[in-house]
Parts: C-alpha cells; sequence; structure tokens
C-alpha cells in the first residue's frame, strides 16, 4: 500500500506542475483484452515464451499506465507508471517498488548546434521495432524476438543524429539485460550500439546489439545479441517489416551456444478504418539460452499469426487476432501445436 500512496504523490504533484510548466504533457494509454488458448492451461497462462497477454479465458488488464514528459529543447524527461499483466510478468524479477515504473529518465543536451544527447535512467529497450504498447506495433500480440529480447533498459545513452534526421547513432552502458536492479553477484556492466538510418522516408534500416550477460559475474558467461530488421512502407496502403536476431553466448570454458529469431510482418489497409496483418515467424533455440523446454530439441517453434484493426475512434482501437505455434517437442500441455484467440480494446489518451 505504501507503494501505490508514493505512485499517487507523484502523479499528483506532476499533475499540479503540468498546469504550470507548458513543456510538460501528460498522457495514458489501457488495453483491455480476452485471450483463449486451445491447449486450455488450468493454471490460466499462456505458453512460458510469451509475457504479454499472458493471461486464459479471462478479461484482463495487458498494460496501462500514465505519463508525463518534459522537454523544452535543451532538458528532457519522462515519468510513467504502469500495471497490468506486461508489468506483472515482465518486471516480475524487480523488487516490488519497482515493478510499476514503466519510464523514468532525463535527458540533457550536450551540443547548442547539434542533436546529440546524454539520457540516463530507466528506458524503452534500443532493440527491436515492437514496444509493449500495441496500438504502436502492426500486430496484436508481440513477436517470438520481442517476447524474448528486452523490452526496457536502464543505464546511460549518448545518442546523435544528423542534420538530415535520416541516421541515428547510439551508445549505451546498461545495468544489464532487462534490468533496473541488478541482483547480488552481477557487478559488470553490460553494452550496446544502435545504428538506424532512413535512406529514404518508405525504408527504415537498423541494426542493435547488447553485449553483457544476464548470469552472474562467477559464471564468467559473455552474451553478444544482435538486432537487425527493415521496415518497408512505400505508402499508407500497405508494409513489410523484415527481422532477424542472432545471439551467442559462451559460458566459461564451454562450447558457445547459438539462438536466431527471423521473423516477418505484412499489412495492408482496407479501408480508413480497418487493416489486416498476417506474421511468419521462427524461434530457434536448441541449446534452451533463452526458452528452457528440457526437452530434446530445445525450443525450436514456428509461428504464424493473422489479425484484424477496427478503429472505433481516432484514439481507441479494437483488435483480433489468431495465433499458430508448431514445435518440434510436445511443450504445449503434452502437444506440438498450439492455436490461441485474441481481442483487444486499447485507447490512448
Amino acid at each position: 500500500m505504501k507503494k501505490y500512496t508514493f505512485i499517487i504523490a507523484l502523479l499528483s504533484a506532476f499533475m499540479a506542475k503540468s498546469q504550470e510548466i507548458p513543456q510538460i504533457k501528460l498522457s495514458a494509454y489501457v488495453e483491455a483484452y480476452y485471450g483463449f488458448d486451445f491447449s486450455n492451461p488450468q493454471n490460466h497462462q499462456r505458453p512460458s515464451f510469451l509475457y504479454s497477454h499472458k493471461r486464459h479465458n479471462e478479461v484482463n488488464v495487458n498494460l496501462a499506465y500514465v505519463k508525463a514528459a518534459y522537454d523544452n529543447q535543451q532538458v528532457r524527461a519522462n515519468l510513467a507508471f504502469m500495471t497490468g499483466n506486461y508489468a506483472q510478468y515482465n518486471l516480475a524479477a524487480e523488487p516490488s517498488i519497482l515493478q510499476n515504473i514503466y519510464e523514468a529518465n532525463i535527458g540533457v543536451k550536450l551540443s547548442k548546434t547539434k542533436n546529440i544527447w546524454l539520457d540516463a535512467g530507466v528506458m524503452p529497450s534500443h532493440i527491436g521495432f515492437e514496444s509493449a504498447i500495441s496500438t504502436d506495433c502492426w500486430t496484436l500480440s508481440r513477436s517470438f524476438v520481442a517476447e524474448n529480447s528486452p523490452y526496457f533498459e536502464t543505464g546511460a545513452k549518448i545518442s546523435s543524429t544528423n542534420d538530415e534526421g535520416n541516421f541515428t547513432a547510439a551508445f549505451l552502458v546498461l545495468n544489464g539485460w532487462q534490468r533496473i536492479q541488478r541482483p547480488d553477484g552481477f557487478n559488470r556492466p553490460s553494452i550496446g550500439m544502435q545504428f538506424n538510418y532512413k535512406p529514404k522516408s518508405s525504408l527504415t534500416l537498423n541494426y542493435s546489439n547488447f553485449i553483457g550477460s544476464d548470469k552472474p559475474d562467477s559464471l564468467k558467461t559473455l552474451r553478444f545479441y544482435n538486432n537487425l530488421y527493415a521496415i518497408y512502407e512505400p505508402n499508407e496502403n500497405w508494409g513489410l517489416t523484415f527481422g532477424f536476431d542472432f545471439g551467442v553466448e559462451k559460458p566459461n570454458s564451454r562450447t558457445a551456444s547459438i539462438w536466431s529469431t527471423p521473423v516477418l510482418i505484412f499489412k495492408k489497409k482496407v479501408n480508413d478504418k480497418s487493416k489486416i496483418a498476417l506474421r511468419a515467424e521462427f524461434f530457434n533455440d536448441k541449446n534452451q539460452v533463452i526458452v528452457s523446454t528440457n526437452t530434446t530439441n530445445g525450443f525450436r517453434t514456428f509461428g504464424a499469426s493473422a489479425g484484424y484493426d477496427y478503429q472505433i475512434q481516432p484514439n481507441v482501437l479494437f483488435r483480433v487476432e489468431g495465433r499458430f505455434f508448431n514445435s518440434q517437442d510436445a511443450i504445449f500441455n503434452g502437444e506440438k501445436r498450439n492455436f490461441s484467440l485474441l481481442t483487444s480494446v486499447s485507447g490512448k489518451f
């Protein structure tokens, strides 16, 4: 109860301050959903490799947050508190006082003439083309690669954007692989880089990486993760995203393990209020570095989905999606295949 009293007090202070400072903008987001998994898990939890829209056969909230953002062109800051299944499952390893933090960061512009920034705190991840906010993504549910790579990160970032605004480079020092607070025995810093280039308005090319570990220092493990994607949107009617992530993890004096996750997403505008999205993906993690199955072939699973969106209001979106998994081993309640239906209503305010 003390945690929520503290959060409410902070929000009240920001709301009061926003009346005085025009650079402070308040916003909110909420996504309610219902999902049905035909494997019928009795504990009402979807498969272990999913962290968003996690609950089966119940109406729930995936993500709801309130946010205050400040920007005067020289200093910027974001503070957002959240609740929902995303917070519950993605931040389960964090102390309870930190589990409701969606963003908490501040940035300072380092140059009067160039767009160079130093940001620090809890920030959205520099890895991937998807976020926890469903309305910002082409598909209702998140892909394999988004669910099993960092959604958020904590650390410091130096970023620079060229004068044309089509190329951004960033270097980061992080607390670890999707960590706010380091657990005991974790002392080595992790680093990351990002290069984002838009050669033309219809094409985005990105490379990001992570070099560090998600294991205690005593295990002397090194993880090198690579994230590549291309987004092509020639016009407002359709678009194509191709992503390919691969990671290498080497424990001390042992053979390195490699995993990879290709994904292809196609979206098509049907009319002014409707869109469809199709996705195909594969997660190849035979040595179970990221997803543990305790089976012979590890996590080697193909996924496909088809979704439909209807824009009820400019800020309210209805979505429905069918999703299919096919694994080499029987990891879905004794079956190799899994099918689910998911629907949601979300709003930005």
